[in-house]
């Protein structure tokens, strides 16, 4: 890696599996550090080969192990716990997702880390945290969803609550996580000391959750599930197209629904007492959002597009995939970008988020594909082992 990437001159070591811990270690490696995942020789991330498959090699991991260097390393015995503390003095930070308390049973907590590297950041993620009565608790990212108020609120007022489409939880959580370590990073260079990180799933759900506690505590109120609508805020809803499309409307600023009238050919509503001000608006929500879709039923999509954009109200389609994989502002951002990956060919890989403008972040090579791939560099460069005490751990399968 070369210095003009921002977190080049970082080393990071990923221990743990599946989503938050490796989501975490994918943000370093997308800008520049040099991060080598950790991998029990036995029992490889089960996100090889999760989800969908071709000829054995998981989608999702090429996009969650890229960049990454991979090395084998069994935790569970006392030859990989000596070995993996004779890496620590060449790392900033360690990453681990294990369930509390893990790391100490190895004999690998902060304190037996840090006193080998007083610098060294741990950023440790888990269900709920490395303290409190339900620390010891197994979580997964669905579990914080659920704890963490986000389930509750998500699906239609007259059916059960329904969960997002995607691990949002985990990816909620290593955002954070990541926010965390970089914070202690940039404490560290005025301190010069590492320190932990410590995020739980069900609190980075709960941090997004916006005014929901001081409506309950404050108001006596209960944030209940509202399908698509926020309630109070409008008009902010999707809406059915001519021609069978949905598309999502924006129009709730004072504003922007002056803009939309006119666009509907209705400016009357916008000093309709009904429909004048925010507050007004939230109170016949309904029978806006019915005015609009019997409007938006009259034009196909594209066309509602064109026309909504001129005007200055926010609106886009609700894509799916083939709708991203062909549309001209994810090309043009290099939100989906074409990598060799050299099991599966030309892979659609995911683009970097966010953009740096002089030092952004770059895909380098898709995620390893061997366990163990580059152990020899780690352990025989860096560490300078001896080919016969490689072999040897090799045969005992400590690596």
């Amino acid at each position: 890696m070369t210095a003009d990437f921002p977190l080049s001159d970082l080393r990071v070591l990923e221990l743990g599996s599946f989503i938050a811990g490796p989501f975490t270690g994918r943000l370093f490696a997308d800008f520049g550090a040099e991060v080598i995942k950790v991998e029990p020789p036995d029992r490889p991330d089960p996100l090889r080969k999760w989800g969908d498959t071709i000829d054995d090699n998981g989608l999702f991991w090429a996009i969650q192990a890229r960049n990454k260097k991979c090395i084998s390393l069994n935790l569970r015995t006392t030859k990989g716990q000596e070995l993996l503390k004779k890496i620590l003095p060449h790392v900033d930070v360690v990453i681990e997702n294990f369930r509390p308390g893990t790391l100490e049973k190895w004999n690998l907590g902060y304190e037996v880390m840090s006193e080998i590297n007083p610098r060294l950041i741990l950023v440790r993620t888990s269900g709920f945290g490395q303290t409190g009565p339900y620390k010891d608790r197994a979580g997964f990212g669905s579990i914080g969803e659920s704890m963490g108020g986000l389930r509750y609120v998500t699906g239609e007022p007259d059916r059960p609550p329904v969960r997002v489409g995607i691990s949002i939880g985990d990816s909620l959580a290593a955002m954070y996580a990541m926010i965390g370590c970089l914070t202690a990073i940039h404490e560290r260079s005025r301190s010069g000391m590492g320190q932990v990180v410590d995020t739980a799933l069900y609190e980075a759900v709960f941090g997004v959750m916006e005014s929901t506690i001081p409506e309950y505590v404050l108001l006596d109120k209960l944030r209940e599930r509202s399908g698509n609508i926020l309630p109070g805020v409008a008009p902010s809803n999707i809406y059915k197209t001519g021609d069978d499309s949905w598309i999502a409307i924006g129009g709730n600023a004072d504003t922007v629904f002056k803009r939309l009238a006119a666009v509907m050919g209705q400016p009357g509503l916008a000093s309709d007492e009904r429909y004048a001000t925010h507050e007004a608006r939230g109170k016949h929500q309904k029978e806006l959002d019915e005015l609009i879709e019997a409007w938006t039923q009259t034009k196909p999509c594209h066309e509602l597009l064109e026309l909504l954009s001129t005007n200055g109200v926010p609106a886009g389609r609700i894509y799916n995939a083939k709708d991203m994989v062909s549309d001209p502002q994810f090309i043009a951002r290099e939100m989906i970008v074409p990598f060799e990956h050299p099991e599966l060919g030309s892979f659609p890989m995911p683009g970097i988020v966010p953009k740096l403008s002089r030092t952004p972040g770059q895909i380098h090579h898709a995620g390893p594909t061997t366990i163990g791939e580059h152990n020899r560099e780690i352990f025989c460069d860096w560490l300078g082992m001896e080919e016969s005490e490689f072999l040897a751990l090799q045969s005992e399968e400590v690596i």
